[in-house]
């Protein structure tokens, strides 16, 4: 991990910049659609939790189930072809949706979530491992950062302008915007160089041929300590987080910042903000020898603090503040994970190890929502105490990472060659 700046990458590295654009594009849009459905599942409903939870829920599972398989074909075929093949697909299913009016009913609500997330469940693990194939091991963590940076920025601007269109124009509008903006990234994807994998010795796809790549990969995973470490240190965030990001709904709803949809986005955009400057202001701790062992702990165990001081306080402004500082350090923890992670994986192996982080993240990110809206749908607990407990449960996680796999990373770390920004 090395030195070059956000400024520099996004002047000297074209191919980066491009998808850099895309994908902020795609992002923004995604907001608009996600707002939407949580605003849908609550009116079909008469604001259920557990069906908000649900719609949540829905997408985490329904990526989780897709993912070992996406993942493999990141590492099969074209990861610039796949990734247009996924803003091409999400544009056409919203245009479905909208054109044949089938929003009408909370199964039609969930089914949109699930077949967004089919179609998009392509993009990210081909995005992961195509990355290190259009940047240097220099540009590497800098790319991560920004890139993660960048889709925070979008979730900030996605959610609050996407909460006030919805408010002030409709759900209708704002589905439309989205696919528009699937559209213009898959353009802008085009252009970019085909960048791996090496497909010169790989079989054909027989279904015998798919069934061992993919267990392939969970063998290197499971034989290799220091990617299966990682792999999991994104769950070990969602197993408060996902809980956290349905609450952060139902605390837009009690919050007072105006119409409901511009409240629930007004608290999203204080998470993506967060999310994307913490990795950007952190950069500089992720390559302190002394402390990168710890950090992947750390950022779990803050991102629970903040949320149990949130537990206690009044519904203010600074509710922002403290929402913008938890996710600061869920970012961070993300791309440190995100980057150790490539730089230790092989190429021919990127993707399949993609797919299991991103099936460790969602599945837990699913479980945790979903239990959350049992709870308080059956009252067993006050929305207070759930945001507690859910942040209970990541401080649990970070010391867990701090005394068990700490140790194991202090070896790694101690045997790299010592590198600075």
């Amino acid at each position: 991990m090395s030195g070059v700046g956000f400024i520099q990458i996004l002047k000297n590295n074209h191919s980066f910049r491009r998808l850099f654009i895309a994908q902020e594009l795609s992002y923004i849009g995604d907001w608009f659609t996600v707002i939407a459905l949580f605003i849908l599942a609550g009116e079909a409903s008469d604001n259920s939790p557990l069906a908000i939870a649900g719609v949540l829920a829905t997408r985490s599972f329904s990526l989780a189930a897709v993912t070992p398989f996406t993942g493999m074909l990141a590492d099969r075929y074209s990861r610039k072809g796949l990734m247009v093949t996924s803003d091409l697909a999400a544009c056409v299913v919203l245009g479905i949706v909208l054109q044949f009016e089938l929003l009408n009913n909370l199964s039609s609500v969930y089914f949109l979530a699930v077949a967004m997330v089919v179609a998009k469940s392509i993009f990210d693990p081909a995005q992961y491992a195509y990355l290190p194939n259009i940047c240097t091991d220099d540009e590497l963590l800098t790319a991560n950062a920004l890139g993660s940076g960048g889709w925070s920025i979008a979730l900030g601007i996605g959610a609050s302008i996407g909460g006030l269109t919805i408010a002030t124009y409709g759900i209708t509008t704002a589905l439309w915007i989205d696919a528009l903006t699937f559209l213009v990234s898959a353009i802008c994807i085009m252009t970019l160089p085909p960048g791996g994998p090496d497909i010169s010795e790989r079989e054909n796809a027989t279904p015998r041929v798919v069934t061992k790549e993919i267990t392939d990969g969970w063998k290197y995973i499971l034989q290799n300590p220091e990617i299966r470490r990682l792999v999991i240190a994104k769950a070990l965030w969602s197993s408060g987080g996902g809980a956290q990001i349905f609450l952060l709904i139902l605390i837009g709803m009690e919050a007072g910042f105006g119409d409901i949809a511009a409240g629930i986005g007004i608290l999203f955009m204080a998470r993506g903000f967060g999310s994307g400057f913490g990795p950007m202001a952190g950069r500089k701790l992720m390559t302190n020898k002394k402390l990168q062992p710890y950090l992947i702990g750390l950022a779990v165990g803050t991102s629970g603090i903040f949320y149990i001081i949130i537990s206690f306080m009044e519904w203010s402004n600074l509710l922002l503040l403290m929402i913008f500082i938890s996710h600061a350090a869920s970012g961070f923890n993300w791309v440190q994970s995100t980057t150790l992670t490539q730089e230790r994986a092989g190429d021919e192996w990127r993707g399949r190890v993609a797919g299991a982080d991103f099936l460790a993240l969602t599945f837990m990110m699913g479980t945790s929502a979903i239990t959350a809206g049992y709870i308080l749908e059956n009252e067993f607990l006050q929305l207070r105490e759930v945001i507690a407990l859910s942040a209970i449960i990541q401080i649990i996680m970070g010391i867990g990472w701090i005394l068990f796999a700490t140790p194991r990373e202090k070896e790694i770390f101690n045997q790299e060659p010592i590198t600075s920004l």
